[in-house]
């Protein structure tokens, strides 16, 4: 294409521990755009997050504040940084996050700073303890779950569902308890982590998948890649996975992107059991970690979400390819001191 446009985009999420933020998964896509060029501005929490030394993909990075310190500190940090980079849009890919930033998107909109996120009643609905209603309104297959504020409410959901469970903190974080001891101990780990409520899932036994795709807020899917987990790590994140055919979760996925008007790039994490019956479990409302897996089956989901946010109508995609896998993998990065100290001193590199 001549004369590409060439876009300031901010993008968080640049960590890469083992539950890996789906920032420098976002960046190569970006990076992988047919339609447009892109300077990357890295948005980072903390000095470690290894995104902010891959200056091949990253061009600046910037310290901002923990999303506990509030819309308002955002507001001001992201001022601050926009009006030395001149951002065109930010691309925020943390749960805990995104309330601040879709709280601010009307007035990001005002400084000429571009997103495209969901609404907010569509990030509260979709929440963990409100999954049960979101699937009677919106008739989507769901594990029983309830949430709870204090241990005492796990016994009588034990006698209800059985074990195990599935203990889920409100953002990240879950563990199947076979016991009470187990139950108790989840509990304790994942709320004094990620605050309260518990949520307590009904366990449903099968086959895990994970579908990501891209809304565009009028009902219409404008992308969707399936994928079943192949490699698993202790927190339950996919560090393995491969593309699959399948057009029971592709009308599942068009059926949540038509019923709630999605708008913007989600998860959808499935359980397949015995019947062939799909449970959906969990609603991320941002793209996955995963997230270049779908570049390298023929739909780039980063990109569309661009062209969104910019104002333009890009074609929804037809098809992609299965039998695609991504493999993850770990490797040292060798950083210059100078370079922490600068980020860690000066709140940006």
């Amino acid at each position: 294409m001549a004369n590409k446009p060439k876009y300031t985009i901010a993008v968080t999420a640049l960590n890469a521990i083992d539950s890996p933020g789906p920032g420098v998964s976002v960046i190569r896509a970006l990076k992988d755009a047919e339609s447009f060029e892109v300077r990357i501005i890295g948005l980072a929490y903390e000095t470690l997050e290894p995104g902010i030394y891959m200056h091949d993909l990253v061009d600046k990075t910037y310290l901002i504040p923990y999303p506990s310190a509030g819309a308002d500190a955002l507001s001001a940090r992201l001022y601050e940084i926009h009006q030395l980079e001149k951002l065109d849009m930010v691309i925020p890919n943390f749960d805990a996050e995104l309330f601040s930033f879709i709280r601010l998107s009307n007035q990001l909109k005002i400084w000429g700073i571009h997103t495209f996120l969901p609404t907010e009643e569509q990030f509260n609905e979709r929440h963990k303890h409100n999954l049960v209603e979101f699937g009677e309104k919106h008739s989507i297959i769901v594990p029983r779950s309830k949430a709870i504020f204090e241990k005492s409410g796990i016994a009588p959901l034990a006698d209800e569902y059985s074990y195990p469970l599935v203990v889920k903190g409100k953002f990240y974080e879950a563990g199947i308890a076979y016991n009470s001891e187990q139950a108790y101990s989840y509990f304790d780990k994942i709320s004094a982590k990620w605050g309260l409520p518990i949520i307590i899932q009904e366990y449903i036994q099968g086959t895990e998948f994970n579908v990501t795709g891209l809304g565009d807020g009028k009902g219409n899917t404008i992308a969707a890649i399936p994928m079943r987990k192949q490699y698993i790590t202790d927190k339950g994140k996919a560090w393995g996975g491969i593309t699959v055919a399948d057009n029971k979760m592709l009308e599942l996925t068009r059926h949540f992107i038509s019923s709630t008007h999605w708008r913007g790039g989600f998860e959808l994490e499935l359980m397949k059991d015995k019947n062939g019956v799909f449970y959906l479990l969990e609603i991320n409302p941002r793209m996955p970690a995963w997230i270049y897996l779908s570049v390298g089956a023929g739909q780039n989901i980063p990109e569309a979400l661009v062209k969104l946010a910019m104002g333009m109508n890009p074609e929804p995609f037809k098809t992609y390819e299965s039998a695609k896998m991504f493999i993850r993998y770990a490797w040292d990065m060798i950083v210059d001191i100078k370079d922490f100290e600068q980020i860690s001193m000066h709140g940006e590199l």
